[in-house]
């Protein structure tokens, strides 16, 4: 008799999670043992670190993510807390910058921003939590609609998606009300002024419990839930190479970071989701190296600034009594740095951009004292304009087989560059901030364009293609062009040009591409093991 057929994951955050849990839902015997580099932050894994209330254990958990290994021996690569703004788009504790300047590090002298998360649930414990529905040209053309419409709903699902958080804030509903006064009659129907759809669940009290990679797992980490028992997680877990045959994946091999002891662990299907830069660098250095590896690298930039709420608009909409009871409610959630959160979502021809706009009672660095927006009564919004970044096949990531890295990993060498169409966006994305800005308030930091990079949001080095013609490392059901049962996952499979958080999009394609392994993994299965 065979044995069930055995699924490796390489990464644990929300993509390899979605994974996990489709398939085991999906097959009857099969099990999973999922790898993950870095260590578990939280009792439950996966959890995001914005739940933890006690703000020193919060910097622990953040710093524990900052190198790929746990205790004395994990190197400090993380984000200065000094540079850190948190609920905004720009890199956050808890990542390590690729190019940090030290032995082993990447080369992205033209995307100096990069950074990553090395732990349980990967980024997935430190996001924003914003997952907008991607729309227009961001959707993936050669996905049926109506399908696509179904995976994005069973993604909205697995994330705990809610689509009007904070939408009883009457700080918020002043926001929404001044910008469509600005905009409205620009934007299309049901493309206008709203709430920014957020994953996590409300609470009573109406504090938030965030979502992260361990809402995905969901029963697969309940130990009362039979699916529990066919999956294993495995933390301080580096997969160096997928095993193959050249047709076929076969296993892995991994070094346990505790011991150094390294194992070849066999597999009926790989699964490769850590992430746009290091899953394609484990592709290379197992000797799968697609045309397309590693390039088409985009992200979306980021044009942030700061704003105080002028005291006459909002006074007009909103009364003392509801101010005081918004900041009331916000003092006993004071650690979260996001309240309310509105945003223009990208529409095209007119609207290619997407803006978020995040009121907070605080402004996210300290003001001058004597500056007159100081202590400003009615708070501040924290606002940025994710701009598109086109995919060229000159931008991405290449490898190096003699220059290694910290971990003794083929190196990274980043390469990218605007171009002209990217420069014009971004300065009509800077014209439509100021809009927005003047309509709400005055400006205490002026519009800037964040360093390539700071998005945290990198698509394209793995990009998903209706044909193995040199443009894609993936088919549309996510399989490596060549390997039926070799899958990649994440941001990095996007092909298209997208303006705001992927995650959703990202988990619904990791659900089709999930849906395809359950279906025939008795067959790969087989296979192996005939």
């Amino acid at each position: 008799m065979s044995n069930p057929p055995h699924v490796v994951i390489v990464g644990s955050g929300p993509i390899g999670s979605a994974y996990a849990r489709i398939i085991l839902e999906s097959h009857p015997s099969a099990t999973v043992t999922m790898f993950e580099a870095g260590p578990q932050l939280t009792a439950i894994p996966g959890e995001s670190v914005r739940n933890i209330e006690d703000p020193v254990a919060k910097e622990r958990a953040r710093e524990m993510s900052q190198g790929p290994q746990a205790g004395a021996l994990r190197e400090s690569l993380g984000i200065p807390a000094g540079v850190v703004v948190e609920g905004m788009f720009t890199a956050r504790q808890g990542t390590h910058l690729l190019d940090f300047g030290g032995e082993g590090s990447a080369h992205a002298p033209t995307f100096p921003a990069a950074a990553a998360a090395t732990n349980v649930g990967g980024q997935g414990a430190h996001w924003t939590c914003a997952i907008p529905r991607p729309a227009f040209s961001e959707r993936v053309s050669f996905i049926p609609g109506a399908e696509w419409d179904g995976l994005i709903e069973t993604a909205e699902s697995l994330l705990h998606a809610q689509s009007a958080a904070f939408a009883d804030s009457a700080i918020g509903g002043a926001i929404r009300m001044l910008l469509e006064d600005e905009f409205g009659g620009e934007l299309p129907d049901g493309y206008g002024v709203s709430t920014l759809p957020v994953a996590g669940d409300p609470q009573p009290d109406g504090s938030m419990r965030w979502a992260g990679a361990d809402v995905v797992l969901g029963p697969l980490i309940d130990a009362g839930n039979p699916l529990a028992g066919r999956f294993e997680l495995r933390d301080l877990s580096l997969v160096r190479k997928v095993e193959h045959d050249g047709v076929r994946a076969t296993g892995v091999v991994v070094e346990d970071l505790r011991t150094r002891e390294v194992s070849t662990v066999p597999a009926d299907v790989v699964v490769v989701a850590a992430d746009a830069f290091r899953s394609p660098q484990l592709l290379w250095a197992s000797g799968i190296r697609p045309e397309a590896l590693g390039r088409y690298l985009t992200e979306h930039h980021v044009v942030i600034s700061t704003v105080a709420l002028d005291g006459e608009r909002m006074g007009a909409l909103v009364s003392d009594d509801e101010l005081k009871d918004e900041l009331a409610r916000r003092a006993k959630h004071a650690a979260d740095p996001i309240a309310a959160v509105n945003r223009i979502p990208f529409s095209e021809p007119g609207h290619p951009f997407s803006l978020q706009v995040m009121y907070a009672e605080n402004p996210p660095f300290p003001l001058d004292p004597s500056s007159a927006h100081a202590g400003n009564r009615w708070g501040y919004v924290n606002m940025g304009y994710g701009v598109r970044k086109h995919p060229r096949v000159e931008d991405g990531v290449r490898f190096s087989d003699d220059d290694l890295d910290y971990r003794g990993m083929p190196n990274m060498t980043i390469e990218y560059a605007l171009t002209e169409v990217e420069e014009r966006e971004i300065a009509e994305a800077t014209e439509r901030l100021r809009r927005a800005g003047g309509a709400l308030g005055s400006f205490v930091a002026e519009p800037r364009l964040l360093p390539n990079g700071s998005s945290l949001h990198y698509m394209g080095t793995l990009r998903m293609g209706q044909a193995d013609d040199g443009t894609s490392v993936a088919d549309p059901y996510s399989r490596v062009w060549g390997f039926e049962n070799l899958i990649v996952g994440g941001n990095a499979l996007i092909p298209t040009a997208n303006t705001m958080n992927p995650t959703l999009m990202s988990v619904a394609i990791a659900v089709r591409g999930a849906r395809a392994v359950a279906a025939g993994l008795d067959a790969y299965a087989d296979e192996s093991q005939g």
